[in-house]
Parts: C-alpha cells; structure tokens; sequence
C-alpha cells in the first residue's frame, strides 16, 4: 500500500523562526566551534550535511506561516521547543491545538534550571525536556551526572525527555553523544520515557539492541531526509519495533516538509507501521489526546 495520505499526521521536530535570518539558531553553542566556515559562512551549524535549506522569506507572522506549510502536507501537530517569546507565546495563544512543547535544557544550570522547568511547566503544560548534549557549554555527556536531576525531573512530571545521539552535525565533539552512553541512563531510570533524535549514527544497530532491552527507549527520525534512515531503524519497525520509532522532521533549519514528504512515499515499512510511526507513537509517548 505504502504511506497512507489520510493520516493527520505528528511531526515531533519542527521550529518556528523568529525572522528570516536564522543564525541566531546555534548561538547557544557557538563558543564550541572553531572552523571559520561554520561561523562566517553558515546559516545553521550543519549546513555542509544539507542543501536546499528552506527558506521562509520574510513573513509578518512566522506561526501562521509555519502552520500553512503543514496544512499542505497533511502534518496535524507538531512539537516545537518553548522559547521565552513571543514566537512560542503567539504558537501557544493562537495554535495550541496544533502545537505541544519540549523544552530544551541546560545541564549546566543546576538547581536554577530545575526551578525554571517546574515554572514553565505549570505555566504552558510541557510535552517533553530536550537536551543537546554536544551543544551544551561546557559539554556535558548523555551519563554525566548533570543531567540526572533532569531526568529526575521529567519522571516526576511523567513526560518524555528528548536527547540527541550520536555523531552531532554541527563541527563539535561526539562523546557527549555516544550511544552506549544511553545504557546507564535507561537501567537507572525504568520509568523515564527516553527518545532518540538525530539518528544515533553510526551507532544506529547499537540504538537497536538498547531499545529491544529498554521498554521506555524509543527512536525518532528528526534531521534525517527519509531516503537517508538508517537500514537498521527501517527493518526494526518492521519486526519487533513498530511501536518504537516515532516520525520528526526538520523544517525550516534543514529540511523542507515538502522534500520530507516526497521521500516518505519510498520508504519501505509494512503498511501496519505507518499509522504507528506517523501518528499513534507521537501520541502514546507524548500523551496527547485527540
């Protein structure tokens, strides 16, 4: 059969911009790179790893626009990282039924942090933490125990906590991100519901093995052109993990829904994972509601 059209579906990556130029997107890290390419020539960090970057021109409301290119391509809701703004504030107050909220952390911040969570959480209702622990300054790896507090936290508030794997794209160093990194983390913290972004390259049959052991470990395809997800990712969804990789995009810092959409009607899942990958995983783990 291949992709089903009538599916509403759940992009569980998805940014909204703030103004056409976009390059205040990696400024969190900059003080990490080092090449003069990345920091006068690049628009995003990994822009060497993509082309055909989108492009939004310049809009008198990124939301709205952001919510027409998914009308387009049939994408219901997406999950977006909160940003004190008014990007975030106007996504929430005129497109909270099309948007949910992860919230990128800083491991960094301690204590600080963990009270600045609970504030944003009882004041929007998060879906998700998110972390880039390549991108944290000073780095701070998937296992250290910074970051245990966090995922603490996110049992505590029973929701997912999304975290980059593998090797990162932007030009920074990987070992935060080893995926080995991601047994200790799992085996203590049976509860917390952990999900896999950006690939696990090239360590994807290890992400494999991990999420066959760990029931809460799961796997999503965010900055992955379809024609580009691993071999391993695709045969797992259709033998025993179908309810554990979960569609995100990239669009608008790397991929445009329109080229993700025209690979997606190539890739090779049995038609009973589609509705799975497309939908009713997002749903399940982010707990959502119809």
């Amino acid at each position: 059969m291949g992709m089903p059209t009538d599916i509403g579906v759940i992009d569980c990556m998805l940014g909204i911009p703030e103004a056409e130029d976009r390059g205040d997107w990696f400024e969190s890290f900059k003080p990490l790179i080092k090449d003069e390419e990345t920091l006068k020539q690049f628009s995003m960090p990994a822009q060497y790893m993509f082309k055909d970057i989108p492009e939004s021109g310049q809009q008198d409301d990124y939301t709205s626009w952001v919510v027409e290119q998914m009308d387009k391509h049939g994408v219901e809701r997406a999950l977006v990282g909160w940003n004190e703004n008014e990007t975030s504030r106007r996504a929430k107050a005129n497109y909270g039924d099309r948007f949910f909220f992860d919230l990128p952390i800083d491991p960094n911040g301690g204590v600080n942090e963990i009270r600045r969570i609970r504030r944003i959480h009882d004041e929007v209702g998060l879906s998700a933490l998110s972390c880039f622990p390549s991108g944290t300054v000073p780095q701070v790896g998937i296992d250290h125990k910074y970051m245990f507090p966090f995922y603490s936290l996110a049992c505590e508030l029973d929701i997912p906590f999304c975290v980059n794997a593998g090797i990162p794209g932007p030009r920074i160093p990987m070992a935060p991100q080893r995926v080995e990194l991601i047994d200790e983390v799992c085996w203590y913290f049976p509860e917390l519901k952990l999900v896999m972004r950006h690939g696990a390259e090239p360590w994807e049959d290890l992400a494999v093995k991990l999420m066959l052991k760990y029931p809460n470990l799961y796997y999503s395809t965010s900055a992955f052109a379809p024609k580009h997800y691993p071999k391993a990712i695709i045969d797992y969804a259709n033998t025993r993990g179908a309810d554990k990789i979960i569609y995100a995009g990239y669009f608008p810092m790397g991929l445009s829904l329109e080229r993700i959409f025209r690979d997606m009607a190539n890739v090779q899942f049995k038609d009973e994972v589609w509705p799975k990958f497309l939908r009713e995983n997002a749903m399940r783990v982010f707990g959502l509601k119809d």
